[in-house]
């Protein structure tokens, strides 16, 4: 059942995760590799997309969202890493650690500035900031060789300029 858990998951088979959620499957399962279920639904790099609703199938049904893969990769860096913004949403909602650093040192914020997801550097700034992290902190820098502009939402109580 684990290894069909792992399987539906990586191919976004919501209909199928739920109903080996329903039969006992264990969510927090993972393969040789350190790889959960969680983790395959945020992506899948032969399909180039993640499955949203598969991962919120399986927060809901107890998922560690601080899992970590190979390096140390959460799933919050993971979904970052490849601008799945609504997964980076649900991740965070879900309590996802916005300030965990995988082996490398880097956070999931670090890793998607190199990539230049304009979405997800947002949401992951607004996180960072609701976690008490200030602007020019040694927490927000950037990855060790990396200059980037930070784009950020103006608060929607702010007047434009």
């Amino acid at each position: 059942m684990a290894i069909a858990l792992l399987e539906a998951a990586h191919a976004g088979n919501l209909a199928q995760v739920r109903l080996l959620i329903g039969a006992g499957a264990d969510v927090n399962v993972c393969d040789e590799q350190g790889w959960t279920a969680l983790a395959r639904a945020v992506y899948n790099a032969e399909a180039r997309r993640g499955f949203v609703e598969v991962v919120q199938a399986l927060i809901d049904a107890g998922a560690n969202v601080e899992a970590a893969i190979g390096y140390g990769v959460r799933p919050l860096m993971l979904a970052a890493g490849y601008g799945e913004a609504e997964i980076v949403q649900t991740l965070l909602a879900a309590g996802a650690d916005v300030l965990a650093r995988n082996e490398g040192g880097y956070t999931a914020l670090m890793m998607v500035k190199q990539k230049h997801y304009v979405d997800v550097i947002n949401l992951l700034n607004e996180a960072e900031r609701d976690a008490g992290v200030v602007e020019g902190s040694c927490e927000s820098k950037n990855a060790p060789g990396v200059n980037v502009i930070t784009f950020l939402k103006r608060p929607a109580n702010s007047p434009a300029s």
